[in-house]
Formats: C-alpha cells, structure tokens, sequence
C-alpha cells in the first residue's frame, strides 16, 4: 500500500473499542461481492525480531487491531470486516482524528505525530513487519497519540469510520503500479477518493504524495473530478493538521531521481 522507506498475548486491555453499527452490514450476504475488490497491496510473509515480537506481544493489545477478522489481513478477502472504531475510547480522549493509509515502517507517521500531539493518529498497513517497526518506535519514544489497524484501507475506510468522521486522511508513497495492466489495483481510484470525501469532516483534508510522475496525474485527475473536495495550496493557513512531512531515509536516497508530487484537497461544506 505505501512505502516510507519502500517497505520493502495477552492483556487485561482489549485491542480497540469497536461497536457495531446496524445500518453495517457484516456478512457475505450483504456483501456478495466483497471477496472480489482488487486490492492494492501484495500479498507477503517477512519476519519480525525477537525483541519486536516482545514489543509486539505487550503492545499491539492495547494499540493495535485489525480491519478483518482472521491471522493474514494480507490474504484473501475472506474474512468478517471489523465494526465501527470508537476512537474516543481506544485514545481515551475525543480529539480529531487523522487516518494514514499504508504507514510502511511509520517514520512519517511517527514524527509527524510527535508534532501534533492535539491530534490522534490512525495508521493502517497491511505489513506486519512495518507495524512492528512502528510500534518499537513508539514504545522508545513514548508517543501516545498512535494507534494501528493492521488490514486494507478501504476496509478502514469502509467499515471502521463513519461519515464526516475524520479530520484527515494520509496517503504517502502508494504502490503506482505502473503497469497498465495493473492500474486497476491502484488505491486511489475514483471510488475510492468519494469515500475519503465521505469520511472527511467539511473542512478536512486528503494528501497524497508520490514520486510516480503518472500516478500523480492519476490522482489529481480523480481528486478534482470528486464534488466534495476542493483543491487548495500546500502553504494555505487553514489547514487543520500538519501537511510537512520529513524527508524519509528513501527520499534522501533518491534526491536525484523522481520528483515527489504533494496534492492536497479540502473537503467541501
């Protein structure tokens, strides 16, 4: 899903608060479809340390869940979408909310964080590996305004916020498959882009960013064809969260190479 830096158990606490809602639907039934979204990740196994395994087993309890029911979200689509996220329970606080999609290892995430620490940060992957990294450098830092979903940001999306939910949404680096054939496995599609503006509050904001010169005409082709959202400057002074990111240790490699497009959209009242 995203890449910052090219991505290459027990407790008295519960995971995460989430309620049910009954206007959402949660069976196949519901959904026939559902097993059959081309998803924008690829499926993949990598091993954590022992000692983020430790982190992990003491942590992801309290900080961490899943947007599927199931061991492997980064498998099939197979099983039960999670219920809706009560935020204000899971940070202990009612603050506004922030969704990064495809977090990668969580530097971004992590410093960007550490900035605002009036705003809660979700931050989604689909990457064991990455969360893990995420989550030791929140346990050496002692941030507390992160917390995880491991799973598919559209299942995020989707399932987990509801309308005029979020003050913002990150999307940093997703994967462009730049293979024509492949452009349909691309996250940021028309679809997709309507429920970012669902979920946005009137006045939050999406940014994305990408180095793949084609997908940014991609993405800005398909944020301003969106009625809800309204393009607006990087250096506007109405913004309700952060939009400088620091230059990840993949950017500073490649300096030289691919110019990194920042496109960023206010949702309309």
């Amino acid at each position: 899903m995203s890449d910052h830096g090219r991505m290459d158990s027990t407790g008295s606490e519960v995971a995460a608060s989430v309620a049910p809602e009954p206007d959402q639907p949660d069976t196949e039934a519901a959904h026939p479809h559902f097993h059959r979204r081309v998803t924008s990740f690829r499926a993949r196994r990598s091993s954590i340390s022992d000692n983020q395994q430790a982190v992990w087993d003491r942590l992801w309890p309290q900080l961490g869940t899943q947007a599927r029911d199931g061991d492997e979200p980064a498998g099939p689509l197979d099983t039960t979408p999670a219920g809706r996220l009560d935020t204000g329970a899971w940070f202990g606080r009612h603050a506004p909310v922030i969704l990064e999609i495809g977090c990668g290892t969580g530097t971004s995430t992590l410093a960007m964080a550490q900035a605002e620490p009036d705003l809660d940060v979700v931050a989604v992957e689909v990457y064991r590996k990455g969360l893990a990294q995420l989550l030791s450098a929140i346990d050496r830092t002692g941030t507390t305004n992160i917390r995880m979903v491991r799973g598919d940001g559209v299942d995020v999306l989707t399932y987990m916020f509801g309308p005029a939910s979020l003050t913002g949404v990150r999307v940093f680096f997703p994967d462009p498959w730049p293979k024509a054939r492949h452009h349909k496995r691309r996250l940021l599609q028309t679809d997709t882009v309507a429920l970012i503006a669902d979920r946005l509050r009137p006045g939050g904001v999406l940014h994305a960013a990408t180095d793949h010169q084609g997908y940014a005409e991609h993405i800005a082709e398909v944020g301003d064809a969106e009625p809800r959202l309204r393009r607006i400057a990087m250096d506007s002074d109405r913004l309700p969260m952060s939009v400088h990111r620091p230059v990840t240790k993949y950017e500073r490699k490649a300096l030289a190479g691919p110019v990194v497009t920042e496109l960023l959209w206010e949702r309309t009242p």
